[in-house]
């Protein structure tokens, strides 16, 4: 009897190869390695966050506008990229907001989500002039009395934990007990006491969850979203100018994982926000994505240091691993480990094939970039390649973990 066949992951023809080598911004791998100077480092392709802003423009309804969160990768050349191209940047502390300003944002465009801001953090936003969605109603207090000393009022969205969630997605942030937003059926008092405060109210933050590759469940949640933000507009203290309807769009990572389809989500969403003027009078949609601009943009390169053979299996440990790429070692909020696509960046193909780990410098068995894999027969220096590696990469990852270098970042 034959055994299934193994899922695998889905094609990474993102990026093209030539004479065996994957090409990043229309340099060979090696090429790029050695204008960078060292390894580990990450690769982002410029162009390729353009087409994907591109590709949703070409399908979204033109009045939904598209925002970036930042949170997603916030270092300051993919952020000045992308400011030229998305319709505003959702930002998550104040370091944030230095690098969207910087990166020549406009602050009207800018909002400012997370459920801890320090008093310093809403004295930034007060002092830009940004939208800052509240998460409690502690918040909304100290926001309000930070405003009335300086004699101005804040511009707020409030942001709502729903009493739903994104159904099938990686990470869920609402339904249920939230360190998000503030739960729905608390939002109407909430409202009426804005109305009373120095805060000037924009609208709702509907954030329901994260990294979902089912068109059907991101438009359910959606549809859940409109019909929630017309329903809480009702005891709004002014027009709703603004509604976040969130991301949630996924990339695949994994074995199995297939690629979202965006025109049906498109085609969905459009279908969702037909008649939405008539109850919703001159609202500004966002579309607030973070991973699905930045993520398959973007490769982790690390080298090839040793190879040895433990009782029959072949390691290739690398100078990189979970220190500089937490998520792709599976600790990143993973149940059970799966690995990203990986590859031997300057032998893709290659004529000769093994099962191999790929392992970092550390002293952890935590530190896994590939468990059991085929590539293409490695050696010592070659180049391996973590793939949909834009998103959630350096900067969610413990970099000062056993005090190792820290990786590289380059725009190309």
């Amino acid at each position: 009897m034959n055994k299934p066949a193994r899922p695998t992951h889905a094609p990474m023809d993102q990026f093209p190869v030539v004479d065996d080598c994957l090409v990043v911004g229309g340099i060979p791998l090696p090429e790029l390695a050695r204008r960078v100077g060292r390894t580990p480092f990450y690769a982002y392709d410029r162009q390729l966050v353009s087409e994907r802003v591109e590709l949703l423009r070409s399908h979204l309804p033109r009045r939904v506008h598209v925002h970036y969160a930042m949170k997603a990768n916030p270092m300051p050349a993919v952020v000045a990229h992308l400011a030229g191209l998305v319709d505003g940047l959702d930002i998550a502390s104040a370091g944030e907001l230095e690098i969207a300003l910087q990166a020549g944002a406009r602050p009207d465009s800018i909002s400012f989500a997370g459920p801890g801001k320090s008093d310093a953090d809403l004295e930034a936003a007060l002092a830009a002039g940004i939208v800052v969605n509240l998460e409690s109603e502690g918040e909304m207090e100290r926001l309000a009395a930070l405003a009335c000393r300086r004699g101005v009022k804040a511009r707020v969205n409030v942001r709502v934990n729903p009493d739903f969630e994104l159904k099938s997605s990686g990470m869920k942030m609402g339904g249920g007990p939230k360190p998000f937003g503030v739960d729905a059926e608390r939002v109407p008092a909430m409202l009426r006491r804005i109305g009373a405060l120095a805060l000037e109210f924009q609208g709702f933050h509907i954030f329901s969850g994260a990294q979902n590759l089912r068109a059907d469940s991101i438009a359910e949640a959606q549809r859940k979203s409109v019909e929630l933000a017309v329903r809480l507009a009702q005891d709004a203290p002014a027009p709703v100018r603004i509604l976040n309807i969130g991301g949630g769009l996924g990339i695949p990572y994994f074995p199995g994982d297939e690629r979202l389809d965006v025109s049906l989500v498109a085609r969905n969403l459009a279908a969702i926000l037909q008649g939405l003027d008539s109850r919703l009078p001159g609202v500004q949609v966002v579309l607030e994505l973070g991973r699905f601009l930045v993520g398959e943009a973007g490769i982790y390169v690390c080298r090839v240091i040793d190879r040895k053979i433990s009782r029959g299996h072949c390691f290739l440990v690398t100078d990189g691993g979970l220190h500089h790429h937490l998520a792709a070692s599976g600790n990143f909020g993973q149940v059970i480990r799966k690995n990203y696509p990986v590859a031997v960046g300057n032998r893709v193909r290659g004529s000769k094939r093994e099962i191999v780990s790929v392992v970092g410098p550390l002293c952890t068995p935590l530190d896994l970039l590939a468990d059991n894999m085929e590539m293409a027969s490695a050696e010592v220096g070659d180049l391996i390649v973590v793939f949909q590696s834009g998103a959630y990469g350096l900067s969610a990852s413990p970099a000062g973990f056993l005090s190792h270098p820290p990786a590289a970042e380059i725009l190309v």
